[in-house]
């Protein structure tokens, strides 16, 4: 799929902001520490997609009710759902140089990816570090997609061709909105 940037400069898949805080020490930390194993921007993007897959459990599956959506929060808390394992990723990949964003899918409600654009690389290659579990088996490729979930258009789900520099408004304010995670399943967008 084609992502089409919702802003043309690539400065602005490097910014840091409120959501995507990658000058926060503990986001610094994190890529640091990830990036002692990475010869190149690939095996350190590899490896923070899986740190944030594998180490931060989703909090549906897992039962947590806490809500984080600030990157160093989603870091500390160990916790999230896709928005926030993403809004984690894209931090993580900024913290270390590498232009990353965010692009959604509409499935029963808004799913959250990320997009990376590594050096050599032509386009975007969108990743779903939401966590695998039984039937999800998201993997970090450049050579084809395998995301948590394909979409199936005669369920009218939908891939979104935006590649937003920043979160989606709706969703940052679905989650800051939340009182708890059982709250915020319950508001969770179904349009972008």
């Amino acid at each position: 799929m084609e992502l089409i940037q919702n802003t043309p400069e690539i400065s602005a898949y490097l910014a840091a902001d409120e959501v995507i805080d990658h000058e926060h020490p503990r986001v610094r930390a994190t890529a640091a520490a990830l990036s002692d194993d990475a010869p190149d921007a690939y095996a350190y993007a590899k490896a923070a997609f899986e740190f944030v897959r594998d180490t931060i459990p989703h909090s549906q599956d897992v039962g947590d009710p806490r809500v984080a959506w600030r990157a160093s929060d989603v870091l500390a808390q160990r916790t999230g759902i896709c928005y926030a394992k993403a809004h984690a990723l894209v931090a993580l990949l900024r913290a270390e140089g590498i232009p990353a964003g965010l692009c959604y899918q509409k499935l029963e409600v808004i799913h959250g990816l990320v997009a990376v654009k590594l050096p050599g690389e032509e386009r975007w290659a969108r990743q779903d570090p939401r966590g695998n579990k039984p039937g999800v088996d998201a993997q970090f490729r450049l050579d084809r997609e395998q995301l948590a979930f394909p979409v199936r258009p005669e369920c009218n789900e939908l891939d979104y061709p935006v590649l937003f520099a920043e979160p989606h408004p709706v969703v940052l304010q679905c989650l800051r909105e939340a009182v708890d995670r059982p709250h915020l399943w319950q508001t969770l967008p179904t349009d972008l």
